[in-house]
């Protein structure tokens, strides 16, 4: 049954002192006709938007977040019907021909997709696509109009030198630059609303926070309402008025974002915030109880408290007088030219060791050399100077025959495992391939060991026949840590592997990746980007800025003493579950941004 409490309560004030309503949904339904019956994806949805407001719609992935959101603009494909009623200042929007839903698009209703590199033309710049959005709303602008226009779009999103950015096709952009193209793009029309989904998924911390600003100040600026749908809390702490908390596609709570954090009354949204990840703390300060009644299928998330207590248990017992299962010595990593693209130094004077049993967590922001040097330990990547010892091993000039033999007793788990894993291919022969090929198993032994492997990570033996498309995120995850632990490593190499996890699934895999690790004694690089993560499961930290390490020590040393300014900018930009808490820390990192632009300057 739907609880919409919160929403009732704030529709009872008077409608004088509401801003207008622009978005009314009535008992909204989202249903697929797939073979020969039809699945419902959002049931009985009851919500309005109004002018200047965010709304935050959170849950995990296959909740009905993007589907609901996406059937406002008739985004969907044929095999879906909609019922019920979609109201934009009073105008009915269900039903709708295809022409005036195509006039609303981007005119008033836009929406910034999650991979801007999907969703914008590789063959066009920016520049144009911006032109191109604005002239097909009016016809009559000219081109040198539409031209000066984009230009300040850009502008206005921040975009660094815009001029030239107008020039510039999306391969030839950053992550944050491309989504602030996109932002340009969808605000260019000034939209009522803006439909922002997961706008920040795969960014670094620092970008976005830049993207969050910029998401904002503009939204003020217009005075527009936003729909922001993501897994992120921090985002939402950091951004929402409202929030709606949806599970397979129901309204399970809706209320002000100080209500549904500091008082959540159902038990999934209980259970979605203590298992959200909390730089400082590794948890929620007040981690909501669970009633031993409730069983679903979250309720086996495990709490990040726990994950954090077990890591900081392990890393009392780690004695660094052993012998390093990998150890970086003043090495350089140089990159050849390719094509156009000179040849750069991608690292340098990097000084890190790994021992048994200890995760190291290494940050930064994309471009610092985080994933070369992660490819450097398993041997992907050769070094131009110092000396690299990985298992044991010394490859800083290694030959192929002792490469071959450190790649058996190392792994990596890759970011997206969709597209690491072969797709033709059922799981358990991905799983048993590098077992296969070693000539350690074949046969009924190498059946009997891709089972193991699948019981390890917790996924039934019968899923050995399935392919990697019937499979969720999190349990393609899943899978690509038991391909990367067939041969059971002494060397780990996780490179962003819980980017794009809901909260409660990347809570199951890092509980299961720390349970791995301490049952295996693996050494584990964790690359990531995500300081609350890295928090939360890290024995020590290393800082990587313009490929150098910058900073290293223990996670208490890093996150809560760092000493250089790059640090304490990272850590500044994280944004953490707590309205009141991330206010105080938005306000202190424009005061730190401050103080380090009139130092540098």
């Amino acid at each position: 049954m739907t609880d919409t409490t919160g929403v009732e309560a704030e529709t009872t004030a008077s409608h004088e002192a509401l801003p207008e309503t622009i978005l009314q949904v009535e008992n909204l339904g989202v249903e697929f006709w797939v073979d020969g019956e039809f699945y419902p994806a959002a049931i009985d949805m009851n919500y309005e938007v109004r002018r200047g407001e965010v709304l935050a719609i959170v849950g995990e992935s296959g909740s009905g977040k993007s589907t609901s959101s996406m059937s406002l603009l008739g985004l969907l494909p044929e095999n879906a019907r909609v019922t019920g009623s979609i109201k934009l200042l009073g105008r009915e929007l269900r039903g709708a021909d295809p022409v005036t839903l195509r006039s609303l698009r981007g005119n008033e209703i836009a929406v910034i997709f999650q991979e801007p590199m999907t969703a914008l033309n590789p063959v066009y710049t920016v520049g144009f696509q911006i032109m191109e959005s604005l002239r097909s709303h009016d016809r009559g602008l000219a081109p040198s109009v539409a031209k000066e226009k984009a230009v300040d779009l850009l502008r206005m999103v921040e975009m660094p030198n815009p001029e030239q950015s107008f020039n510039k096709y999306p391969h030839q952009l950053s992550g944050g630059q491309r989504q602030r193209a996109m932002i340009a793009q969808s605000i260019s029309c000034d939209p009522l609303l803006l439909i922002a989904d997961e706008p920040t998924t795969a960014l670094d911390v620092t970008v976005q926070a830049e993207v969050l600003d910029l998401l904002r100040n503009l939204h003020k600026r217009l005075d527009s309402a936003i729909i922001l749908i993501t897994h992120d809390m921090g985002v939402v702490a950091d951004l929402a008025d409202r929030i709606m908390v949806m599970k397979n596609g129901v309204v399970v709570e809706a209320g002000s974002v100080e209500q549904i954090f500091h008082d959540p009354k159902h038990p999934y949204t209980q259970q979605l915030l203590a298992a959200v990840p909390h730089l400082g703390l590794g948890v929620l300060e007040t981690e909501p109880a669970v009633p031993d009644e409730v069983v679903t299928e979250t309720s086996a998330v495990p709490s990040v408290s726990s994950i954090r207590e077990r890591a900081t248990e392990v890393a009392d017992e780690i004695v660094e007088t052993r012998t390093p299962v990998l150890a970086f010595e003043d090495v350089a990593i140089d990159y050849p030219k390719r094509g156009r693209i000179p040849a750069f130094r991608a690292a340098e004077h990097i000084d890190l060791a790994i021992y048994p049993g200890e995760i190291v967590g290494l940050v930064g922001e994309s471009g610092s050399g985080k994933t070369t040097l992660g490819r450097a330990a398993i041997g992907l990547l050769p070094i131009a100077e110092g000396k690299l010892t990985a298992v044991g091993t010394d490859i800083s000039k290694p030959s192929q025959k002792e490469l071959f033999a450190i790649r058996r007793r190392t792994g990596i788990v890759f970011q997206d495992p969709a597209s690491s894993l072969n797709p033709r291919m059922p799981i358990g022969e991905s799983i048993g391939e590098p077992i296969l090929l070693a000539g350690v198993a074949k046969g009924k032994d190498l059946d009997k060991r891709v089972e193991e492997l699948l019981s390890q990570v917790e996924l039934p033996k019968s899923y050995r026949n399935r392919f990697p498309h019937e499979l969720s995120g999190g349990q393609r995850q899943r899978v690509g840590i038991a391909r990367a632990l067939a041969l059971a490593p002494e060397l780990l190499v996780a490179d962003e592997p819980t980017s794009a996890l809901d909260v409660s699934v990347q809570a199951r895999f890092l509980d299961l990746l720390q349970e791995l690790q301490q049952q295996l004694q693996f050494a584990c690089l964790f690359i990531s980007h995500d300081l609350a993560v890295v928090d939360i499961l890290a024995h020590r930290i290393a800082v990587m800025h313009h490929g150098k390490l910058v900073e290293t020590g223990t996670r208490d040393q890093i996150l809560r003493g760092a000493t250089d300014p790059y640090t304490q900018r990272l850590i500044a930009a994280v944004p953490v579950p707590n309205p009141e808490e991330q206010r105080v820390r938005r306000e202190a990192r424009a005061a730190l941004l401050a103080a380090t632009g009139s130092a540098e300057s």
